[in-house]
């Protein structure tokens, strides 16, 4: 009879050990996958966000490039792209930079003065530069997307985006 007792309590030890690694398992799979799930979703936000800027920064281009208006430079040190346009016979130029963390617009005329912190804030993102990539086209760089414009002084415009 104590031979049937001990073999009892050794089953049911034996299975309360079982039972425990595996409830430990499944919260740790658990919680593993939260943290990867996440991570994805903050990777997906990222990517829409570097995509809609590009769009709204191609959009705006299309609308707005008359031969030369459309220009790279700095903006108080800060890489910017320019859209200038001549209303009635005064100069004002839209700029898009980044400036803390987020890109933000600025329509002003270029001789009032303002800085990069009165433009208008229209998103976060972390990364945003402007460059060129040869004689007829402006790079828009935003997180590892990139926009290749291609301002109408020297053709059409088209879109090309790269990852």
């Amino acid at each position: 009879m104590k031979n049937t007792v001990k073999t009892g309590r050794t089953d049911t030890l034996f299975v309360m050990i079982v039972f425990c690694v595996f409830a430990v398992s499944v919260l740790t799979v658990l919680i593993l996958s939260a943290g990867i799930y996440r991570n994805m979703t903050d990777i997906s936000r990222d990517r829409e966000d570097e995509r809609t800027i590009l769009s709204y920064i191609w959009t705006k281009a299309k609308s707005g490039d008359d031969a030369g208006m459309i220009h790279v430079g700095k903006f108080d040190g800060i890489s910017a792209l320019f859209y200038d346009e001549i209303i009635g016979d005064t100069l004002y130029r839209t700029a898009i930079y980044l400036y803390d963390g987020w890109v933000m617009e600025l329509f002003s005329n270029p001789e009032s003065g303002l800085t990069p912190q009165d433009g208008m804030r229209l998103m976060r993102l972390d990364d945003l530069w402007f460059g060129l990539n040869g004689n007829d086209t402006i790079a828009v760089h935003a997180g590892d997307q990139v926009l290749f414009l291609h301002t109408r002084s020297y053709q059409n415009l088209h879109r090309e985006v790269s990852q």
